[in-house]
């Protein structure tokens, strides 16, 4: 009778999803959060010290070509004042190219001296997005002439069209502005922190002598616990930001798969903030490469 009565139990348990025969709970998060999938299944932890010493290379693009990949990039085709009050038209042609190993992301200013499309320059999506890894972007900065330039190695949530910004987060993992020559930002936008109410999560002015004339490595070490920021060397973190204790989408919407936004704008609400040199035209940004690598 009593074994019976065990089988009879074990059935009615396996019909209702609030009874379990194992020890084991799902980790504790806010309410409204659904649980991050890499924290049931990870098997190694982001905090141990050589947690990134294995992370491997599963995509890149090494600008080894003669053209921009059209299998790794799409460009923006949008107006003046699209995003910021920036001042340019990104346009899918004439302000790349790819020569000596190297992409060149030119901004320019028209000879016309119109106000209308006065400047254009491009901005490019990669077509893959990535969930957590190391993201690298080898970069030089335009060579500093005067004010007015805004360039950016970026991530932006795939998931913008549905959510839209800031929901769908944003990783900065290098920002210039050229009224502050000689430095580099890291910042991170959601919901809960972004810079349209002064919230957002940033470095701050970093320095960085030559980044005008020298290629230097930005990273990113972003897993489930945390957004880490680099210069150069992977250990040489510049700015931490870790999951929040409690947490949901609004403040951690940094579980999701991201994609890279490489562009140079001009003027705009941060980058015009000093006024913009219309002698400093043509300005080129160059990027070496974007790597991922990725902890099995």
């Amino acid at each position: 009778m009593t074994k019976k009565l065990h089988f009879t139990l074990l059935i009615l348990c396996s019909l209702f999803l609030g009874c379990t025969t194992s020890d084991s709970q799902e980790p504790a998060v806010a309410e409204d959060q659904d649980p991050d999938p890499i924290d049931t299944s990870e098997v190694k932890d982001p905090d141990d010290a050589d947690y990134w010493d294995d992370a491997a290379l599963v995509w890149s693009d090494e600008f080894d070509g003669t053209s921009v990949s059209a299998d790794n990039w799409l460009f923006e085709n949008r107006p003046s004042g699209w995003v910021n009050n920036e001042l340019q038209n990104y346009q899918p042609e004439g302000n790349t190219e790819v020569s000596d190993g190297t992409l060149k992301i030119t901004a320019k200013q028209n000879s016309d001296n119109t106000i209308e499309g006065a400047f254009t320059s491009a901005r490019m999506n990669s077509k893959e997005s990535f969930k957590y890894g190391r993201m690298e972007i080898r970069a030089k900065m335009p060579e500093h002439r005067g004010n007015g330039l805004w360039p950016a190695l970026w991530m932006l949530g795939s998931n913008i069209e549905t959510v839209g910004w800031p929901a769908c987060g944003e990783i900065d993992i290098m920002e210039y502005v050229s009224y502050k020559p000689n430095k580099t930002h890291a910042s991170v936008h959601s919901t809960a922190n972004n810079h349209t109410n002064g919230t957002e999560i940033t470095s701050g002015a970093l320095d960085l002598e030559t980044i005008e004339e020298e290629f230097h490595n930005f990273g990113l070490l972003w897993s489930s616990k945390y957004l880490k920021f680099y210069i150069d060397d992977v250990d040489n973190i510049q700015f931490t930001f870790r999951r929040p204790a409690t947490y949901n989408t609004d403040s951690w919407p940094f579980q999701n798969n991201f994609y890279f936004i490489l562009n140079v704008a001009v003027g705009g609400d941060w980058g015009g903030l000093e006024g913009v040199d219309t002698s400093i035209f043509p300005a080129t940004m160059e990027v070496d490469y974007v790597r991922v690598y990725q902890v099995d």
